[in-house]
């Protein structure tokens, strides 16, 4: 069909670039290793941090649910489409969170986009990390709002913004807890010893930080024991939770002013009986088995220190999102290819995911990785950063 040449040519210039890259699907379940074109391959890039995507728990309430409340829902919640158990997901949630309420939504990034779009006006300002989640900046551009950027966890930076955004009605300063793509780990407690100083409300996107940061992964707010100190939490049932959906922990007042404004919640059918059950069986795993939080950050530890005494540049990253960096954006889909090649498979990251200049191939161990998994990895990265002259 005529009419998309413009696009033809943008995707061919790509593939010039070497940077065009297909979707690969996977044969089996998120699990170490998993079946790629027949061949059995060490997963790198999964954010099944905790192993409960296949969890036997899980599985089994989602079958459980799925026998007595049916496929799905229906509706909408605010019309028919709120289940008893929809309910209880989120009182559980938000107990689990120390926050009043909680509010489950589609995805951590609808999440986002809900409460930025909905709470803020233009009045108000709301001031945000230059490095922060696309569902972030998706969400500050669907608000009337002022926007101010801030230096990437630069605090002189933050505070010059809120200097100069004294005259709003509300200040709001949003970040990530943990930056997806560097792995990095926000400085909370400097944030949060800022925005009291001004009188600013704090939005803390945990989507990589729950159930792998704080008491039995309850996120980075938890980590740096601030609860009750940051105004709203967003996060993620779709990562270390193992399942789907977003959900925003924060004051009952705001829970109850998104239900009546906050489009992504009005206008999306509710979670299915399988999802919901399965993310409330997940938390109480994240409860009742600490061990795998304890084995995720000890392959965490053992695969960065690995990695820098191969030589290679894993950047800035402070928990298991860890960035092989190679700059050169055609380099790190080499990279990623060589490792395919090995047994290995750990995705190239490129811009716009990342700005240019800091192409990597983005690792992330989880707690079912073995030792002998890992340094089977390990010795394809030698190998392949060898080859491409890289260490």
């Amino acid at each position: 069909m005529q009419g998309f040449e413009h696009l033809e040519e943008e995707l061919q210039q790509m593939k010039t670039d070497s940077v065009f890259r297909s979707l690969i699907p996977l044969e089996t379940d998120q699990g170490a290793k998993v079946m790629i074109n027949s061949r059995e391959m060490i997963q790198l890039s999964s954010n099944n941090y905790l192993g409960l995507t296949t969890h036997p728990r899980l599985k089994l309430a989602a079958v459980r649910a799925t026998d007595k409340y049916g496929a799905g829902t229906g509706s909408v919640r605010t019309i028919a489409g709120t289940f008893t158990m929809h309910e209880e997901l989120e009182q559980k949630l938000a107990a689990f969170k120390h926050t009043e309420a909680s509010l489950v939504l589609q995805s951590g990034f609808t999440a986002n986009q809900a409460v930025l779009s909905s709470i803020l006006s233009k009045e108000d300002v709301v001031i945000s990390d230059e490095l922060n989640h696309a569902s972030i900046i998706d969400g500050i551009r669907l608000t009337k709002a002022a926007r101010k950027i801030y230096s990437h966890v630069d605090m002189a930076s933050l505070e010059s913004a809120l200097e100069a955004s004294q005259d709003y009605r509300k200040r709001l300063v949003v970040t990530d807890g943990v930056f997806s793509m560097d792995g990095n780990i926000a400085p909370l407690p400097e944030i949060v010893a800022l925005a009291e100083k001004y009188d600013a409300l704090i939005m803390v996107d945990d989507a990589h930080a729950s159930g792998v940061l704080g008491r039995n992964g309850r996120g980075s707010v938890d980590h740096f024991n601030l609860n009750d100190r940051v105004h709203i939490q967003v996060g993620t049932l779709s990562k270390a939770v193992g399942v789907l959906g977003g959900y925003i922990a924060c004051p009952q007042t705001v829970r109850d002013y998104l239900i009546h404004k906050a489009r992504p919640f009005l206008f999306s059918t509710s979670h299915p009986p399988a999802v919901t059950a399965a993310c409330s069986e997940a938390i109480d795993v994240l409860l009742d088995e600490p061990e795998r939080i304890s084995r995720l950050w000890e392959n965490t530890a053992y695969f960065k220190e690995e990695l820098l005494k191969l030589g290679f540049d894993t950047g800035k990253s402070e928990t298991p999102i860890t960035p092989v960096v190679t700059g050169d954006e055609k380099k790190a889909h080499e990279l990623s290819d060589k490792l395919a090649d090995y047994g290995v498979f750990a995705q190239g990251i490129a811009f716009p995911t990342v700005p240019k200049g800091q192409a990597r191939v983005r690792t992330i161990v989880t707690s079912d990785h073995t030792k002998p998994l890992l340094d089977e990895a390990l010795a394809a990265f030698e190998k392949a950063g060898k080859e491409l002259e890289l260490i």
